[in-house]
């Protein structure tokens, strides 16, 4: 086990580097270098030479980038001139947020999947099966922007259940607080994970309903609830370990979309409006905070896969 952790944790750590190299790559991509993406395309020839050199963008690109390196060990993301603030200060006030809505999307989503693809796996080829995945494809194939729009003219506008504007509290406990207005926005984000959830739970009951063990289990007088409880589920439910991290880029991704539509003061509103201020500072933090936990993600993932399943710590 402790070597399987060690050999997943060296392979994180790899692809976290490669993340800082694209980030720092993109960072000399930015229109007009990074001094005029910063000052502005009105900056004298002075002021970008004075820029460049107090920021060590004068030397050579490998020792720029061990400057780069340091910084973002040492927790230092620049600065965003639109706000005034550390983009490390900025993040770290938005990022609780946005986890507060991603956290409660998987926990609905979660709640929701498992019991509808249980209930299709055991309701196989019948009208409950057929309803529930025409419902899941219908689902997974909306785009979040249109999922969002349809539920705020439903439940917002028709019938008037809740608001259209998420909480803009500037705290997590603010926004807890509000629980009417976080409905909407968590019901958008995760719907469609509920939608592709259930159907890998579906496949996953079905798969070992089939196995050897099912049928010793009822041919020893076991019902199909002890069964399903006790030896199905835990089984089934393994690969959706696996499916929480591969889903984090979508929800990370789902969240710009849907903070933007709900005016959540998150993460993904952030970068909502550092795009079109084009503050690329605070663009460059929320893509290495993304790729950041997209990493993390997969090595938790397959943390919890190797606890799951003690077959997995035996694969090369």
């Amino acid at each position: 086990m402790i070597r399987f952790l060690a050999k997943r944790t060296a392979q994180a750590a790899v692809v976290l580097l490669l993340v800082s190299v694209i980030v720092f790559v993109l960072l000399h991509q930015l229109p007009g270098g990074p001094a005029r993406a910063i000052l502005g395309p009105k900056a004298t020839p002075q002021a970008v030479e004075h820029f460049n050199h107090q920021q060590g963008y004068d030397r050579s690109l490998p020792l720029q980038y061990v400057h780069y390196l340091r910084r973002l060990l040492t927790g230092d993301l620049g600065e965003s001139y639109k706000l005034n603030q550390t983009v490390t200060a900025v993040l770290a006030d938005r990022l609780p947020r946005t986890l507060v809505l991603t956290g409660l999307s998987i926990a609905l989503a979660a709640v929701l999947a498992v019991p509808l693809g249980v209930l299709q796996a055991v309701r196989r080829g019948r009208i409950a099966d057929h309803l529930l995945t025409g419902a899941a494809f219908l689902a997974y194939a909306t785009p979040v922007f249109f999922l969002g729009l349809v539920l705020i003219l439903v439940f917002s506008q028709r019938l008037q259940l809740f608001p259209a504007e998420a909480p803009q509290a500037d705290t997590v406990g603010g926004i807890l607080s509000d629980p009417r207005a976080l409905v909407l926005p968590v019901v958008t984000l995760a719907l469609g994970i509920v939608a592709a959830f259930s159907r890998y739970t579906r496949s996953a009951v079905l798969d070992n309903l089939s196995e050897d063990y099912v049928r010793t289990a009822r041919a020893k007088g076991q019902s199909n609830a002890r069964i399903m409880a006790r030896h199905v589920l835990r089984n089934a439910l393994i690969p959706l370990a696996s499916l929480l991290g591969l889903y984090l880029p979508t929800l990370l991704s789902g969240s710009l979309v849907v903070e933007s539509m709900f005016n959540y003061p998150g993460m993904g509103l952030l970068f909502w409006n550092a795009a079109q201020g084009s503050d690329f500072p605070v663009l460059l933090g929320v893509t290495l905070v993304v790729g950041v936990a997209t990493v993390l993600g997969s090595l938790f993932t397959d943390i919890a896969y190797a606890v799951l399943d003690p077959r997995i710590r035996s694969v090369p």
